[in-house]
């Protein structure tokens, strides 16, 4: 269910601009909803806790994804997700560390969410602070050469406080994944770079908890999940979209998402 109201919610959340980031959203709900409803260190209450795990967002424009999950995990008001986009709101299009709680960093240009989170991990280490930090990362995120210079560089301080999580969608802005800059066999690469890496269907949550479970009692290198997503999953109408990187969602379709969205839960 906490997939489905992250997944409702970002569909509001769209309408409220009549475009974006939707088909990401749809996609990684099942992941997001474990991380927060089963992974996750957090206190809804008091978003700078200092033990708290942390949660990168490397990624800046699925943040209409994570707003619905901090929305799903009490970090912000349901209410306040109608703002979404809007000027004065806390809640920008692409993700912004200086105005949502819960958001750990800024995002925009993709390579650097793996870095700060290597850093991150390091400070917590010398800080004797039992925090992990999950860097949420896109695959096309992996053509980005910074990205694999802080692999190499976490796993040679062996940070097994990291845990990256990578969106397979196979789609970026210039079209699929593997046209653009084709980076299979992805789990190979991560272990090759000395991760412990493991990869799972990322809409199927029994599969998700078992995998998160499995990484978090694993120690001494760090850890990747790759999680292979579909674009719109849940809403058949915008799975079958051609452009589906950044959609563009006519006024009646909001609705007929909603209701096959509500269909799919009821069957």
């Amino acid at each position: 269910m906490a997939a489905h109201r992250i997944r409702r919610n970002a569909l509001n959340m769209g309408e409220v601009q009549g475009q974006g980031y939707i088909g990401q959203a749809l996609g990684v709900a099942d992941v997001l909803a474990v991380v927060y409803a089963d992974q996750l260190r957090h206190r809804p209450e008091d978003p700078h806790w200092p033990d708290r795990d942390r949660f990168l967002l490397s990624i800046g424009h699925y943040a209409i994804a994570l707003y619905a999950a901090l929305a799903e995990a009490g970090i912000i008001p349901v209410e306040e997700l109608d703002t979404y986009g809007s000027d004065d709101s806390r809640l920008p299009m692409s993700g912004m560390a200086s105005y949502t709680p819960g958001m750990e960093i800024s995002g925009g240009s993709l390579g650097h969410g793996l870095a700060v989170a290597t850093g991150m991990a390091l400070g917590l280490r010398h800080q004797g602070n039992p925090a992990r930090v999950f860097n949420l990362l896109s695959d096309g995120e992996l053509d980005e050469g910074s990205t694999w210079e802080a692999a190499l560089q976490c796993a040679h301080h062996r940070l097994d406080n990291v845990t990256a999580i990578v969106d397979v969608n196979a789609l970026q802005a210039d079209g699929p994944t593997a046209g653009v800059l084709r980076t299979e066999p992805v789990t190979a690469k991560w272990q090759a770079f000395g991760w412990k890496a493991r990869r799972v269907d990322g809409n199927d949550i029994p599969a998700l908890v078992a995998a998160f479970d499995e990484l978090r009692e694993h120690r001494g290198t760090p850890s990747v999940l790759i999680c292979d997503t579909r674009i719109g999953r849940g809403v058949p109408l915008l799975e079958s979209r051609e452009k589906a990187h950044f959609m563009r969602v006519a006024e009646h379709e909001w609705q007929i998402a909603r209701d096959q969205l509500e269909e799919g839960l009821n069957r």
